[in-house]
């Protein structure tokens, strides 16, 4: 039997994060200055833009090679200047900037090419197709084979330490569930189309070499995080799912969703699971370069809790609002071009929701540097709000001016560039030179050393321990003892009165 004294140390050393997250204390994954990230963002695009400015007027002639380079796009400059890219797919994990700019995806792991498209049983998968690549324990950088059509059966339930790189090939994800990450850390999920996305579930689905398990119904997301970190999610197109397109809940953090491109749907972007779930003001999401498209409600994202910063975004069309919230997130919009629909009560980019005005008047959120086109209005708030960004606007977000160039090539590679009035071409796409030119088929895939077969290499894929409502319970008001020091305190004999009568403690 224990003494009180050595129950709560034990406890405080099981339930670290549901101390912090019950008292509002900083979570351990949470950065502690998030200005500071998004000066480094800021920092990263100027370099960007002005190393292509220098190109463009050194007065020299521009090769074929450095076209892709002029977009002035930090992400895009970091690995598209390299023609061997192909050969030297993993420094992609370098290029990642924001919240998610740690993402390792399978960095320091093998190549693992898809040759398979097919999904045949989710419990067994084949050799060779995708669902057998993600859920490896080993970090691995998934590559394809060539053009696939994956049609999923149920939810691809991909583990820590993943890349899933589509470039070379046209990919395109659909079917049952779509993607999953829970409980992972370190994935990147690069140029891959994901659509029509349904509900499916109530089947064994393996999640390991080692485990398969029951999974309940999906919810029919494009991408759903749920309680992961260190996500970058770059140059996808996402459309037409039953849920949302990526849903990001849970305690989930240190995301970055950039140069993608949404289309044809209606909740487009959630971030945080509920108001009352606390553990969601951890979470730290950067959006950027992205081109919210036709056919979009709302939702771009709906936001609660955390710290999100939307930065250099094309929104191009919502029928609703953009940028939504509850629980009190900070919203950072910064450098966006909002276009507002024809609908006259629709101008507000912004919509507080089932809030008071009374409560989100205290809430942060700002806009620097956003272009508002055809009405459009950002209703800010905030007490305070120049001091609390003022580490942010010391470094000036680019111009939304700037919104053509830097989302020329939102979406995957080698899809006809969109409208757009800035009138710039995609350099280095389809047919037309740069590093995609003649990509295709197994010649160009690429190794790090690889064996010619589909992996290799191991490493760890991270579960996080689940609480029940009675251990939550238990957990509380053992850890609120801790402020009674005195043993006759009426709140100290109901707790040794509850204890005893539990049968499990000594006191």
């Amino acid at each position: 039997m224990l003494p009180v004294s050595r129950i709560l140390f034990i406890c405080l050393l099981v339930y670290p994060s549901l101390v912090r997250a019950r008292f509002n204390l900083p979570l351990p994954l949470q950065h502690p200055d998030p200005e500071f990230v998004v000066q480094e963002f800021q920092r990263r695009v100027n370099a960007s833009i002005s190393r292509g400015q220098t190109l463009a007027d050194s007065g020299n002639a521009v090769s074929k090679d450095q076209l892709p380079c002029l977009t002035g796009n930090p992400i895009d400059d970091c690995w598209r200047c390299d023609g061997d890219w192909a050969n030297n797919r993993q420094r992609l994990a370098d290029c990642a900037i924001g919240f998610g700019r740690s993402a390792l995806g399978g960095k320091g792991g093998q190549i693992y090419v898809v040759t398979d498209s097919s999904d045949r049983d989710p419990a067994n998968p084949t050799p060779g197709t995708l669902r057998h690549a993600v859920i490896q324990t080993e970090p691995l950088w998934i590559i394809f084979s060539g053009d696939m059509l994956i049609g999923l059966k149920h939810e691809l339930i991909v583990s820590s330490y993943k890349t899933i790189d589509g470039r070379g090939a046209k990919i395109h994800i659909t079917g049952g569930g779509c993607i999953t990450l829970q409980y992972v850390s370190n994935v990147i999920i690069h140029n891959v189309r994901v659509s029509n996305c349904v509900p499916s579930g109530k089947a064994m689905i393996r999640s390991s070499p080692t485990h398969v398990g029951y999974r309940g119904l999906s919810d029919g997301d494009g991408i759903s995080i749920y309680s992961s970190h260190d996500v970058w999610i770059d140059h996808c197109d996402l459309s037409r799912c039953t849920d949302g397109l990526v849903d990001a809940t849970r305690g989930s953090t240190a995301i970055t969703i950039s140069n993608s491109y949404f289309s044809h749907h209606n909740e487009v972007m959630l971030l945080g699971h509920d108001d009352s779930y606390v553990q969601d003001s951890a979470m730290q999401v950067t959006i950027a370069f992205n081109r919210f498209g036709e056919g979009l409600v709302q939702r771009m994202p709906r936001c609660r809790h955390g710290y999100i910063h939307v930065v250099n975004n094309d929104y191009r069309e919502w029928e609703m609002y953009a940028i939504g919230g509850s629980a009190n997130p900070t919203i950072n919009s910064q450098g966006n071009r909002y276009i507002a629909p024809v609908d006259p009560n629709a101008k507000e980019v912004t919509k507080r929701v089932d809030t008071a005005e009374k409560e989100w008047a205290g809430w942060n959120w700002r806009s620097d540097g956003d272009i508002m086109v055809n009405g459009a209005f950002f209703v800010a708030s905030g007490k305070g709000l120049s001091d609390i960004y003022a580490k942010a606007s010391s470094i000036e977000p680019r111009s939304a001016a700037l919104i053509d160039q830097l989302t020329v090539n939102a979406g995957v590679f080698g899809d006809p560039p969109r409208d757009n009035s800035g009138g710039i071409s995609n350099p280095g796409l389809g047919g037309g030179g740069g590093p995609f030119a003649g990509d295709g088929g197994n010649g160009n895939v690429g190794s790090s050393g690889g064996d010619g077969g589909y992996f290799g290499m191991i490493y760890g894929s991270g579960a996080s321990p689940s609480f029940t409502t009675t251990t939550m319970f238990l957990s509380i008001l053992i850890i609120l003892a801790l402020w009674i020091t005195n043993r006759d305190h009426p709140l100290s004999l109901f707790f040794r009165w509850w204890l005893s009568c539990s049968g499990n403690f000594y006191i």
